[in-house]
């Protein structure tokens, strides 16, 4: 009789059981609750009881997937900087090659601004109130994440600085714009949209009084005015 043969083994991973993805959009799940409670109440006032219980699941369940609080700080952290990266690289792809460099700092920082205040913006404003609250290993982790990505805008700032539009040192530069542009976290509003009607027809338009309520495009252009000298 001659014997079974063995099932062709498919190349690459092994497919995930539903429990193993089941697992992952959980701890998925976990991590965006963490993200908006921690960006909302902040780090020390929000408790894992209620991470859990703003995604449906039981209290003890955000310790299936986590030690302990501070390990889910890390990976809100993580995963912050991982969708920033994944970002400017698709910022970074639309790019033709031809843009000068001023055009593309200016991609760099309205992407940057997307990332701090655009939707789904609650990761990384968690990682700039919340960094204290991380252990020196876990602080080391995402500086090493971070300076990836940071890293892309060094050439950029070297081409402008050589240029004479950028008269500062590239390495000092690259800290000071980061600082501004980070801090707009702490003041930004976004426009406020009214519905007008104009000869019975409704029309959106978005109003924008107040520097705070400047749109995304505008404190892009305010921070290449503030930073960069106008070409020669």
């Amino acid at each position: 009789m001659n014997e079974l043969a063995e099932p062709k083994r498919t190349r690459g991973r092994p497919r995930k059981t539903e429990g193993e993805r089941d697992d992952g959009n959980r701890r998925q799940a976990l991590i965006a609750a963490a993200a908006q409670l921690f960006h909302r109440k902040g780090y020390d006032a929000t408790s894992t009881r209620e991470i859990a219980a703003l995604v449906g699941m039981q209290p003890g369940s955000p310790f299936y997937h986590f030690g302990n609080k501070q390990d889910l700080l890390l990976a809100v952290m993580v995963e912050g900087m991982r969708q920033a990266s994944e970002r400017q690289r698709a910022a970074c792809a639309r790019l033709s090659g031809q843009e000068s460099a001023r055009e593309r700092l200016r991609m760099l920082v309205r992407n940057q601004f997307d990332v701090l205040l655009g939707p789904d913006s609650d990761f990384i404003p968690v990682m700039l109130y919340e960094w204290r609250s991380l252990s020196a290993e876990q602080r080391q982790t995402i500086t090493q994440i971070k300076d990836g990505y940071e890293a892309v805008w060094t050439p950029v700032l070297q081409a402008l600085h050589d240029s004479g539009q950028l008269q500062a040192p590239v390495g000092l530069a690259r800290l000071m714009i980061f600082g501004a542009l980070n801090w707009a976290v702490q003041w930004y509003q976004a426009p406020v949209e009214k519905t007008v009607k104009r000869s019975s027809k409704a029309a959106t338009q978005t109003t924008s009084k107040s520097p705070q309520r400047a749109t995304l495009d505008d404190l892009t252009e305010a921070a290449l005015a503030l930073f960069l000298r106008d070409p020669a």
